[in-house]
């Protein structure tokens, strides 16, 4: 039955009121999406891919050479490496032992071609003690293409040596650009987490079920989404799993958002009709508009011109929107279901809290806003100096890709990276393919360039050069002196391309790829959209942020802090990865270069989900402002009436994103830990002092508003006008079940 009047109130107050009015009829409707995307799926549905494409970058080029004149040299590359400790590999039991190996990997679904370490070729693939020797091995197709079911078929060829006593290992390319699996340990930890924090902030089993329930219904078609979104562009393999991290992170925060507020409309008397809906009006708003402040910040990532990029930011965007409707639909239906049973199977020891009056004198989070408004230099004394002190680190930030040093000690990579860097040097996991275009080249510019290659600084050997059966086009792979994540291996990268005077004088144009030179190429095209990425996702925030409050200070002071706390994240990340602080209380052997990815990545979640808990507290504080315009007391009010939920909210948050720094990756294990930190500063440091202080002291500038913006703006008030406090009267009786305790 609707509540009355339903039809003269917000869309939101109406959807919520149907929703929890006919809650069998929303339900069985999310059945029939899900069983229609799960049939999409399973028709549809594509794995991710790692299918790395730099639109015109040299690297790129040098590949698209290389496909066009040297097919058969084109594709992906692993090398097997060997060592022994008795004797050298050409002794014959250890070279009858290798062949046994490199007989079966020839045999390889993919394998086209193996070279082994013996014969011609075996003073460029023995080490020169004889102990390490290791065989290349070519694909028939891309590096990325190659099948996760393939890299263990070829890890398993190793018996034969090992049988024979030889250290194996397996590298290259092919192999380094798997990542590690991710154990659902973290997953486990983090829902573990959310449940004793939903637990304990509800007192209740069934209340801290719905919001749980809702999260994992989002994550779960967010899945199957992104499965969709692979049939129609390639999706990086990393992608489920921050979708995975950020959706279950969002979906229990919205969720925790809607239900709060229906408990608390519960509590004041409201029958659960009405009580939902009013939620949906007011918390849904909220949840919406922070919604989208995430999808703006991910769909940002489209702007980097790496499409592989841009799909991580789209599959995060579609899980979060996913986690949205939830909120504002499922989660509506499934509380109109529970009906007034939501604080039934109570937690024992645990009171039942609506916080009716947060604003009461007892309530710890009106104690700490009057004090904070008391004294905001003091809070802005120790807030701001705390996020410039922690992002410090932040000034020596060096991009690059972790190499296989990373990885577990016993992996079949990390052995063969060991193996090599015994035996030919730390250059031998680097290597570099040039590739020489000849056509308009004098008859030797290919000798000639490999020679000068050579004597470069930095360069350990080259290759004679290997010519096309056209003679158009030559390649020569030249080992550096230094490991992929080195600096002067860039350089190197660099020196290599900066040969004018040696292209001039052969005719011959030189490019260099290989899997180093396009992890240099992927952070430098990275470094350079950045500030225009950091741009355009504040502005477009910004602007959001002005028109749902109609306050542009207020927006630019929300953009200044989170730029702050986002900062503070990198200083902590740098700390830890690059300068090796505490690493091994987060299981890193060595320090490594911040992945490529991350600062872009890792400000585009960070920046979405600061906005969250700035749109819940700011709603919270004009709601306020609206009644009385009285500064002091709308801050007073909104932190107190929000500090509680935020606190819940980011400790489920911090949970679910430090439970992925136990991974194996140290790629995740660095967005996790970005992630943790920047939440437990967020809600704590900016939203519990920063926040409350500048709005203080910058009076009632927080509401000014130009005129002339106020009319060019779109009307999208989250909490509607003056005429809208009207929704949400509470009747002079509380709900008998519940205290008004805060």
């Amino acid at each position: 039955m609707s509540p009355p009047g339903l039809s003269q109130k917000s869309t939101l107050y109406r959807l919520g009121g149907f929703a929890a009015g006919n809650p069998w009829r929303v339900l069985a409707g999310w059945a029939v999406v899900i069983a229609l995307v799960v049939g999409l799926w399973a028709a549809f549905g594509e794995g991710t891919s790692d299918d790395i494409t730099i639109p015109g970058m040299p690297s790129q080029q040098a590949l698209d050479l290389l496909e066009e004149r040297f097919p058969e040299q084109a594709g992906g590359r692993a090398v097997a490496v060997f060592a022994t400790s008795d004797g050298t590999m050409s002794d014959p039991p250890n070279a009858e032992a290798v062949r046994a190996t490199l007989d079966r990997i020839g045999r390889l679904d993919g394998v086209a071609q193996v070279i082994e370490p013996f014969g011609p070729a075996a003073s460029l693939l023995q080490s020169p003690d004889g102990t390490v020797a290791y065989a290349q091995i070519l694909y028939d197709r891309g590096a990325r293409e190659v099948t996760p079911e393939q890299i263990d078929d070829l890890f398993a060829t190793g018996d034969p040596a090992r049988e024979a006593g030889l250290e194996v290992g397996f590298g290259g390319q092919v192999v380094e650009r798997t990542e590690p699996e991710q154990a659902r340990t973290a997953e486990l930890v983090g829902l573990a987490v959310a449940v004793a924090v939903l637990l304990i902030a509800f007192g209740s089993v069934i209340a801290m079920g719905a919001p749980l329930l809702g999260a994992l219904l989002g994550v779960g078609v967010g899945m199957l989404l992104i499965g969709l979104l692979a049939s129609v562009m390639d999706v990086m393999s990393v992608a489920p799993t921050m979708a995975t991290m950020i959706g279950i992170a969002v979906g229990i925060d919205y969720a925790l958002f809607v239900v709060t507020r229906h408990r608390q409309h519960l509590a004041f008397g409201h029958s659960v009709v009405e009580s939902v809906a009013l939620a949906t009006h007011s918390a849904g708003r909220s949840v919406i508009f922070a919604g989208v402040t995430v999808v703006i910040s991910m769909l940002g990532l489209t702007l980097v011109g790496i499409p592989l990029i841009a799909s991580m930011g789209v599959a995060v965007a579609i899980t979060v929107s996913v986690a949205v409707l939830v909120a504002i639909t499922f989660l509506p239906a499934l509380l109109g279901l529970i009906g007034t049973n939501i604080d039934r199977l109570r937690t024992p020891g645990i009171k039942v809290r609506a916080e009716i009056d947060p604003d009461s004198p007892t309530a710890w989070s009106a104690r700490w806003a009057r004090s904070v408004t008391r004294h905001p230099w003091r809070a802005l004394a120790i807030g701001v100096p705390l996020l410039l002190v922690l992002a410090i680190p932040a000034a020596s930030l060096r991009t690059g890709w972790p190499d296989a040093r990373n990885r577990p000690q016993d992996s079949p990579p990390r052995v063969a990276f060991d193996l090599l860097t015994r035996g030919f040097g730390i250059g031998a996991n680097a290597p570099l393919l040039a590739v020489i275009d000849l056509d308009d080249a004098e008859p030797d510019a290919a000798a000639t360039i490999s020679g000068a290659l050579a004597e470069l600084p930095g360069v350990s050997q080259t290759t004679p050069p290997l010519p096309n059966e056209e003679g158009t086009a030559a390649i020569v792979q030249v080992t550096p002196n230094s490991g992929p994540e080195d600096e002067a291996t860039e350089d190197l990268v660099r020196a290599i391309r900066d040969q004018g005077a040696l292209e001039e004088s052969t005719g011959a144009r030189i490019d260099v790829t290989g899997a180093t030179a396009f992890y240099i190429d992927i952070s430098q095209r990275l470094n350079d959209r950045l500030p225009i990425f950091i741009a355009a996702v504040v502005s477009l925030s910004f602007l959001l942020l002005t028109a749902v409050f109609r306050a542009p200070v207020v927006a630019a002071k929300a953009a200044v802090m989170n730029l702050l706390g986002i900062g503070a994240a990198y200083g902590v990340v740098v700390a830890v990865f690059q300068w090796g602080w505490a690493k091994d209380l987060i299981g890193l052997e060595q320090t490594v270069p911040i992945i490529s990815f991350l600062p872009m990545g890792l400000f585009a979640v960070l920046f979405g989900l600061s906005m969250d808990y700035e749109v819940f507290i700011l709603s919270r504080i004009r709601e306020a402002w609206i009644v009385d315009h009285d500064n002091e007391s709308a801050i007073v009010h909104g932190l107190s009436a929000s500090a509680r939920v935020i606190t819940a909210a980011a400790a489920i948050m911090f949970a679910v994103f430090a439970s992925f720094v136990a991974g194996d990756s140290a790629e995740i294990k660095m967005f996790g830990l970005g992630l943790a930190v920047a939440v437990l500063l967020d809600a704590t440091v900016i939203r519990m002092l920063v926040v409350p202080a500048s709005m203080k002291v910058l009076g009632n500038a927080n509401w000014w508003i130009p005129n002339w913006l106020d009319r060019l703006l779109p009307n999208l008030d989250i909490e509607g006008s003056e005429a809208d406090e009207e929704l949400d009267p509470p009747p002079p009786t509380p709900h008998p079940t519940e205290t008004a305790s805060a």
